[in-house]
């Protein structure tokens, strides 16, 4: 669902926005902000907070003044100060008390807010913004080239011009720093406005472009996620997690961030799960840990030489550990744990929704092929049981099938069947020749169609 003002170009119009393909963002419902204290009523004397939450492409939000106490609701066009001069538009987010709590969570004080909200946008500032935001595409192409010519190991990801179409900002992403003064000389000459390169990381990129995660649905940086905290590889190790690096990596080619989602619950269930137990002694042998069950609480060992593994309870495992601390070893693993399985339902994938099946035809059509088959052969033996006379006719290799050579020049097998030597022709073209007998003994009918002779 992109939208016209998106760094993806689509230029379609999602349904449902009604903005008509330029909100501003990759979907229509990026990082927005329910605000849940709209529809409560205020005191008679209360005073509307005067900072409102403005929205940009791209994530970007910042906090404005409305000192002319303009009536905004969220969803709104508005022009509002710019931090180089000139103005910009974005939508309205959020107005009214949230605001202040959202200033809070971003820790941002009022006093250290100064740029202020000019109007509501009119029709000459939309279309102004809207013919900045066409140029952003091919922009970002020319710049791409420019920064290839001068061999800069960097990478332009997305351009966001300002509403007046006075400035642009280009966001890359490089491993280190990168002398790009020439870079911006070029870029003023082939643009004519004021340039300004931003450098972000590897997922703010991945926040601002959008894509589909291994999970199927949006990526949580470009949907609904604005805190990016630290991902480690212990964090795979405490949900019992292979250490594969494709598997754990997200677009971005960082560590996903849902691996820290439920790494608290984990951390609090492996409390009760006793360390150092890799291997229990006993007297039938030293079983070694295979694989823990954190929820479950179950623990399972198997014996050397053996492919069965034993469900262990924790309150078992930590006896053992402690009779094998006071030189105890005792006979066996003792008590075990009966897993319960659930029965696996059979799902009936030829018919899934009920319907009939795909093949149902091609079923009846081999049977009548198969049928209609049967019959062609019996009628193509003479004298065989579909005529209704003579005995079937043998097998080639009972009665012994006559060499090519045995052949007579009239084409006339030595030997065979007495029944197919009757009906044998030599010559099938020759039947319909004028002057000789037809199937019935008599002359041809067309003899009167002979040059010379009339009827």
């Amino acid at each position: 669902m992109g939208c016209g003002s998106c760094s993806t170009g689509g230029g379609c119009s999602p349904a449902g926005c009604k903005s008509n393909g330029s909100c501003l963002t990759n979907g229509c419902s990026k990082l927005d902000v329910y605000d849940w204290l709209s529809h409560m009523d205020m005191p008679t004397n209360y005073k509307p907070f005067g900072i409102i939450e403005v929205k940009f492409k791209g994530s970007r939000k910042e906090f404005f003044l409305n000192a002319d106490n303009i009536y905004l609701e969220a969803g709104e066009l508005v022009v509002v100060e710019a931090a180089t001069g000139g103005y910009d538009v974005g939508h309205v987010s959020v107005t009214g008390e949230l605001v202040r709590m959202q200033m809070v969570k971003r820790r941002v004080k009022e006093e250290d807010v100064a740029k202020k909200i000019y109007r509501k946008a009119t029709v000459a500032d939309v279309d102004k913004w809207k013919a900045a935001k066409e140029l952003e595409w091919e922009t970002m192409h020319k710049s791409r080239t420019l920064a290839l010519e001068l061999n800069l190991s960097m990478k332009l990801s997305d351009v966001d011009y300002q509403g007046d179409k006075t400035k642009a900002t280009f966001y890359y992403t490089a491993e280190g720093r990168v002398d790009f003064r020439e870079l911006i000389k070029k870029m003023a000459e082939t643009f004519r406005i004021r340039i300004e390169m931003r450098q972000i990381g590897m997922r703010q990129e991945a926040s601002r472009l959008g894509g589909i995660g291994s999970c199927g649905r949006e990526l949580c940086c470009s949907t609904w996620l604005t805190d990016f905290k630290t991902v480690s590889t212990s964090a795979a190790r405490y949900q019992n997690l292979s250490l594969n690096t494709l598997k754990l990596a997200g677009q971005c080619g960082k560590l996903k961030c849902c691996l820290n989602y439920e790494l608290d619950t984990y951390m609090d269930a492996l409390k009760y799960i006793p360390d150092n137990v890799n291997v229990l002694r006993t007297e039938k042998g030293d079983a070694r840990l295979q694989k823990t069950d954190i929820f479950k609480k179950l623990m399972w060992f198997s014996y050397p030489r053996e492919e069965s593994w034993i469900p262990l309870p924790l309150s078992r495992v930590k006896e053992i550990q402690q009779m094998n601390k006071d030189g105890v070893i005792p006979a066996d693993l003792g008590e075990v744990v009966e897993v319960e399985t659930k029965p696996v339902k059979v799902l009936d994938y030829e018919n899934v929704v009920g319907q009939d099946s795909l093949t149902r035809l091609d079923e009846r059509r081999n049977q009548n092929n198969k049928k209609k088959n049967k019959n062609r052969n019996k009628n193509q033996r003479p004298g065989g049981q579909g005529e209704g006379g003579g005995a079937p006719r043998p097998d080639n290799a009972a009665q012994g099938a006559a060499p090519q050579a045995a052949r007579t020049q009239e084409g006339r097998p030595e030997g065979g069947n007495p029944n197919r030597n009757k009906n044998f022709r030599p010559n099938r073209n020759n039947q319909n020749r004028p002057g000789n007998p037809g199937p019935d003994g008599n002359r041809d009918r067309n003899k009167g169609d002979q040059p010379g002779k009339k009827e």
